[in-house]
C-alpha cells in the first residue's frame, strides 16, 4: 500500500470566493452556489440550502467552477464536512470556506478518497492542522499535505462501493423513516386538529380514505366548548392532563460513574442529531425512569425545541429534555399532540429575554386540544402505531448500518480486513 499526499493524488486543490468581496451579488441568476451550511454532516448536499450566482458571475470565478466527480470539503466553520458532486447539481460555483479536491482518476478513486477523508482518523488530522482565528478554518496547504494511504485500485473501487452500498441503503431507510412520519403527521392533524372527517359527515358526504367502521367512530356535527367548536362528545385536555413530561436531570445530580456501568447523557445535541456521538458520560446506575431507551419521546424544552422519537440507543435523560409518556392516551398520540403545539411553543421561547429561549410547565397546561372517545383512539392506535413501530425499526436500522460502516472502514483502509480477491473489479 503506498501513501501519497493530497496534492500528490489531486489535479486541483482550491478553493472559491464570495461573490459579493468582488462587487457581485449573490442570489441573482440560475448557477448554484454552495456554502459550508450546504454540506450535510452525512456527506451530502442540502439543495434547498443553495443559493444562486448569474452567469457573469460565474465566469468571474472560473477557478471555483465545478465538476462531476470533486470533492468538497468544508475548510473553515465546521472543519471536514463533505460531499461528492455530481451532474444534478451543475453549473454549480463556491465559496472560499469550501475546498475543491479534484482527484486524478488513473491514481485514485473518487469514492475511496472521499470515505478515506471522513474517516475519523483523516477527520482527527485535518482537526490537528487547523487554525484558531476569528474564525476555525484549515488552510488549502495544510490540506494539501494530507496524507492517504492508497491501496491497488481494484481495492480502492471495491472499498468506496461497499462504502457507497452501505450509506445508500442508510438513506433509503432515511426516507422510508420520514414518509412514514408524514404520514402519521398527516392522519393526524386530519382526524384530531382539522377535524375533517366530522365536516365531511356534517355535509353527507363520505370521509376520504376512510373505511365505513372507522367513520363510524366520528360524530356528525360540533359543539361550542372552550377551544371553539369541537366534535360533539369530545373533551378538552391539556398537555399535561393526558401525558406525563418526566425532566431529566443536571448533570452535577448524576452519580459519581463507576467503571463499566456508564451512560451517554441525551442532551439537545444528541437529540437534534439522532445518536450518542459527542455526549459526556453518567454512571448507569440511575432510577429506571431517567434512563433513555429506542422508541421514547422526547421533547427538548429548551434551546431548539424539537420534539422526536428517539432511536439512538440507551442514554440517561438530561435537564433539557422531557421523556413523554401517555396517561390517558396512546403514546402516540402524546408524541403527535405535543409535535403539534411545536409552533407554538417556539414562538414562546424566541420571546424569552434569555441566551437559551425556552418553555414553562405552565405553557403545557395551557395547550388544550379537543380529545376523542376511548372507541377512536383504539382504531386509530391500530392503523397509526404499525407505522411509528416501523418508522422506529427502519431507524435503529439504520444506526446499526451506520456502526458497522464505521467500523468497516478504518480496517479495510489499513488492511486489516480485505475484500475478497473474487469481489474485486478485473
Amino acid at each position: 500500500m503506498q501513501i501519497k499526499s493530497l496534492k500528490e493524488i489531486c489535479s486541483l486543490i482550491t478553493k472559491g470566493t464570495t461573490p459579493t468581496s468582488l462587487g457581485m451579488k449573490l442570489n441573482e441568476g440560475e448557477i448554484n452556489f454552495i456554502k459550508v451550511e450546504c454540506l450535510s454532516e452525512d456527506g451530502n448536499i442540502i439543495s434547498s440550502k443553495m443559493q444562486k450566482i448569474d452567469e457573469t458571475t460565474h465566469d468571474k470565478l472560473n477557478r471555483s467552477k465545478l465538476q462531476e466527480g470533486d470533492i468538497l470539503y468544508s475548510i473553515a466553520g465546521s472543519i471536514g464536512r463533505m460531499a461528492v458532486v455530481d451532474s444534478s447539481i451543475l453549473p454549480a460555483n463556491t465559496n472560499q470556506a469550501v475546498a475543491i479536491l479534484r482527484p486524478i482518476k488513473d491514481l485514485i478513486d473518487t469514492q475511496y478518497l472521499f470515505y478515506f477523508l471522513k474517516d475519523t482518523k483523516s477527520q482527527k488530522n485535518a482537526m490537528r492542522r487547523i487554525v484558531q482565528s476569528v474564525q476555525t478554518n484549515l488552510s488549502l496547504g495544510e490540506l494539501s499535505s494530507l496524507e492517504v494511504a492508497i491501496p491497488s485500485h481494484p481495492m480502492q473501487i471495491a472499498i468506496g462501493n461497499c462504502m457507497n452500498n452501505l450509506d445508500a441503503k442508510i438513506a433509503s431507510n432515511n426516507a422510508l423513516s420520514k414518509t412514514l412520519e408524514d404520514i402519521v403527521q398527516t392522519i393526524f392533524k386530519s382526524w384530531f386538529i382539522d377535524f375533517d372527517p366530522v365536516k365531511a359527515k356534517m355535509v353527507g358526504e363520505k370521509p376520504t380514505g376512510m373505511d365505513a367502521a372507522t367513520s363510524a367512530l366520528f360524530p356528525d356535527s360540533f359543539e361550542e366548548s372552550e377551544l371553539g367548536l369541537i366534535p360533539k362528545g369530545w373533551e378538552v385536555r391539556s398537555l399535561d392532563e393526558i401525558s406525563e413530561y418526566l425532566n431529566g436531570l443536571a448533570m452535577q445530580k448524576f452519580p459519581v460513574i463507576e467503571e463499566n456501568e456508564q451512560l451517554p447523557v441525551i442532551k439537545i445535541a444528541q437529540l437534534r442529531a439522532g445518536n450518542t456521538q459527542g455526549a459526556d458520560m453518567a454512571s448507569g446506575l440511575l432510577d429506571p425512569k431517567f434512563i433513555i431507551k429506542d422508541g421514547d419521546i422526547l421533547f427538548s424544552w429548551s434551546g431548539t425545541l424539537e420534539v422526536e422519537t428517539w432511536t439512538g440507543g440507551l442514554g440517561a435523560l438530561n435537564q433539557h429534555l422531557f421523556k413523554v409518556t401517555g396517561k390517558n392516551v396512546p403514546d402516540w398520540y402524546s408524541y403527535l399532540s405535543t409535535k403539534s403545539f411545536l409552533s407554538f411553543f417556539r414562538e414562546i421561547a424566541s420571546g424569552k429575554a434569555t441566551t437559551m429561549g425556552h418553555i414553562q410547565r405552565g405553557h403545557l397546561s395551557e395547550s388544550k386540544l379537543a380529545i376523542p372517545n376511548s372507541e377512536l383512539l383504539n382504531r386509530a392506535t391500530e392503523i397509526i402505531e404499525p407505522l411509528i413501530s416501523l418508522k422506529i425499526k427502519t431507524s435503529i436500522e439504520s444506526r446499526n448500518l451506520a456502526e458497522i460502516r464505521d467500523s468497516l472502514l478504518p480496517r479495510l483502509i489499513s488492511g486489516e480486513l480485505q475484500i475478497p480477491k473474487e469481489m474485486l473489479a478485473s
